[in-house]
This record gives structure tokens, sequence and C-alpha cells, in this order.
């Protein structure tokens, strides 16, 4: 496979996460830290250093809009529940990604 197909395929199965998160909503940012170290913040941080480092201006709110596909502080009010007790001790205990 040359270098630029897998680039596409990368961008492809990236989009399709992006857009598969989008619409599940329902799964929280806490269960995702907790089930698999990362969650849609950790994406759009990972999404704005990319962007640097390709000479890429790009603000934390304009990652998190293109991973939320809404401004952040619209997704928060209308998606995100308040952390159960247990949701936050199994957070405290995982190991976090970087």
């Amino acid at each position: 496979m040359d270098d630029q197909t897998r680039l596409e395929l990368e961008a492809a199965a990236f989009r399709r996460l992006r857009d598969h998160l989008q619409t599940r909503t329902d799964v929280q940012n806490i269960d995702l830290m907790n089930l698999a170290g990362f969650c849609r913040n950790c994406l759009s941080r990972w999404y704005q250093e990319a962007a640097a480092e390709r000479g890429v201006e790009m603000s934390k709110d304009d990652a998190r809009e293109k991973v939320y596909g809404m401004p952040y502080d619209e997704w928060r009010a209308a998606h995100q529940r308040e952390a159960t007790p247990e949701q936050s001790a199994a957070f405290d205990a995982a190991p976090k990604a970087h």
C-alpha cells in the first residue's frame, strides 16, 4: 500500500470514529476514559496537536467543535450527565492517555 492510500484510509477511519461518537451522545466521556483510556476531549487535543505540528493554528474550542460536531458547551448542556460515584472512582483508578 502506498503512503497516500494509507493516509486516506487512516483519515477515513478517523472520520468514521468521529461521526460515530457524534451520534452516540449517550456514551459519556467518562465511560470512554474508563473503558478505552481516551475520550472526545483527547481526540480533539490530538487533532489540535496534529494541526500545530503542521503549522496550522487551531484553538482548543475549534478542535473540540470538529470532534463534537457542535460547540463544546452546547454538547455538554445537551448530553453530559453528572458522573456517578462509581464512574468517578473508576476514572481515578484508570491509566490516562497522553
